[in-house]
């Protein structure tokens, strides 16, 4: 029997599933985030290390050491030529892990590292074409149709993009309530929201907060819960930030859809990440405003986790 590794990296956190060539899933960890972009290479390593050790450690029904004859990374963050070098360094000193039980039949064929935009799409809907329409703490929306063609929107990380993601919503919702606290902006609940989540006695403590405590993106992106809990108490200002977040997954979703599936067959899109699971009803938003244009397309949550994606392609290296 032969297995394989699928890790799913992200800003939040690192998934990995140990997988038969029968694509059962063995069993599975969870460790910290692993996007090196934003934490450090040391760090991310670590994490994948740990998601790694987890998953093997529940392995209990397979003699140790575990033989790997395929590995997939899927990793937010590794977008160019050069990130991918970085991994592949970072994979040849995991070979040399003296805390994995695992004994690596790794050919540098079988080494596949990718954006976690490609896993997310095999994962989610169960084979390799269609769209994932990612928004959690990062966002970008991937596409690849049946003649192996590709198209990227967005993903461009917190500071130059991440536009519809929870990290943007949260942000929106910050400078909304200080706005409105200071006089500039329109009357908005997320002030006394924002006092009530984050216990503070003054908004002006959010100062703190954010930047003397030094909170990283992955804080800042959990208020966007706050925010989304304004909008689906019917806030006004709320509800714009998401409104205008929606638009613009909306936009960039119907870009790679105009790019890459012309032919306007059924087509699948799959959406993934925190903003999706809200009390203000994106994805129900969504749905509708995108089926205006493309009522051929069927959007869906995922049918599997994009670790399961990465296990799916580590397999068909096998089979090459």
């Amino acid at each position: 029997m032969s297995y394989v590794l699928g890790i799913d990296g992200g800003g939040s956190k690192t998934v990995c599933v140990l997988m038969d060539e029968n694509r059962q899933v063995i069993s599975r960890g969870e460790a910290g985030a692993s996007n090196y972009q934003s934490i450090g290479i040391a760090t991310a390593k670590q994490s994948i290390e740990f998601a790694i050790m987890a998953a093997t450690d529940k392995a209990v029904n397979i003699p140790k050491p575990i033989t790997i004859s395929a590995i997939c990374l899927g990793l937010a963050g590794v977008g160019r030529k050069e990130d991918i070098e970085v991994i592949k360094s970072l994979v040849k000193e995991l070979q040399n892990s003296q805390l994995l039980p695992i004994n690596w039949a790794l050919p540098a064929t079988n080494i596949l590292i990718c954006h976690d935009a490609l896993i997310a799409l095999v994962g989610g809907t169960g084979n390799s074409v269609g769209i994932v329409t990612a928004a959690g703490t990062g966002s970008i929306i991937f596409g690849r149709n049946h003649q192996g063609i590709t198209k990227r929107v967005g993903g461009w990380g917190y500071i130059l993009g991440d536009e519809g993601s929870a990290y943007r919503i949260a942000i929106a919702g910050v400078q909304a309530a200080l706005k409105a606290y200071d006089g500039s902006g329109m009357p908005t609940s997320l002030i006394d929201i924002f006092k009530v989540y984050l216990e503070l006695s003054n908004l002006e403590n959010l100062v703190e907060l954010i930047y003397r405590r030094g909170w990283g993106v992955t804080e800042i992106a959990a208020l966007a819960e706050i925010v989304d809990l304004a909008a689906a108490l019917g806030d006004r200002v709320a509800n714009q930030i998401i409104d205008d977040a929606v638009q613009y997954l909306v936009v960039a979703t119907s870009t790679v859809i105009d790019k890459l599936f012309s032919d306007r067959h059924i087509l699948e899109v799959v959406t993934t990440g925190s903003v999706w699971t809200g009390k203000a009803k994106m994805h129900q938003r969504f749905t509708a405003s995108l089926n205006q244009n493309f009522p051929e397309v069927k959007v869906i949550f995922p049918k599997y986790e994009p670790a399961y994606g990465a296990g799916l392609l580590a397999l068909q290296k096998l089979i090459k």
